[in-house]
């Protein structure tokens, strides 16, 4: 089970990809976890990339499918994977498609979870956040019992700067412009499963594994 998984921010593709790792036991390779970790361990496309990322520049592709190449001939990877955050553009999408056939590794699926925009922006606009616990609400869906209060602690609830409506519609339009093209290039290739990510998280994961596993 080799899967690209695909969504919106705020669709809920990490509370899925938790879960799928949990019942099918394979990894989640996110590229940005194996960047830091290639970086940390200074294997030589880590100390590649660290140079370019401290000039503040972004790390090319031809490194990060290198990453890519090197995590997916892991042995946990032998049963299968879910690539999350990579590719995102259809450039990228080509790219690691060639690497993964190269290898005898194609993917299987592209699970895209989809969510209504006015949905997401609720979901990413209302999020509050204790300032001295951390816990978090959402004024829409799941608010405090006291307006701007934690439960917990009494502590003063705040809206993070990248919760703001004008940065969330940026993001939404960034995803809009690049990622969602993917579905398309996906689509062609007879492998884009889509489920509808709304519902309890239990409801939405019955649904993803169903369609996974063809039933």
């Amino acid at each position: 089970m080799r899967i690209v998984l695909l969504g919106a921010p705020g669709a809920g593709k990490g509370t899925q990809a938790k879960m799928l790792i949990e019942k099918y036991q394979i990894p989640q390779i996110s590229t940005g976890d194996i960047l830091r970790k290639a970086v940390a361990d200074g294997t030589p496309l880590g100390k590649e990339a660290k140079v370019i990322m401290d000039k503040g520049e972004l790390v090319p592709d031809k490194i990060v499918l290198g990453l890519v190449d090197e995590r997916v001939k892991q042995d946990d990877c032998k049963k299968g994977f879910i690539l999350d955050g990579f590719p995102r553009n259809t450039v990228q999408a080509e790219a690691l498609d060639k690497l993964l056939n190269d290898i005898k590794m194609p993917l299987d699926s592209a699970l895209s979870v989809d969510v209504p925009r006015d949905d997401l922006m609720k979901r990413l606009t209302g999020r509050r956040t204790c300032k001295s616990c951390q816990q978090m609400y959402n004024v829409y869906y799941s608010p405090p019992k006291k307006e701007g209060a934690c439960d917990k602690c009494g502590g003063e609830l705040f809206q993070r700067d990248d919760d703001k409506e004008e940065t969330i519609k940026k993001r939404l339009d960034v995803y809009d412009a690049q990622t969602a093209p993917l579905i398309d290039y996906y689509n062609k290739k007879g492998i884009v499963k889509s489920v509808l990510g709304k519902g309890s998280i239990d409801e939405i994961f019955k649904q993803v594994c169903n369609i996974l596993e063809g039933k």
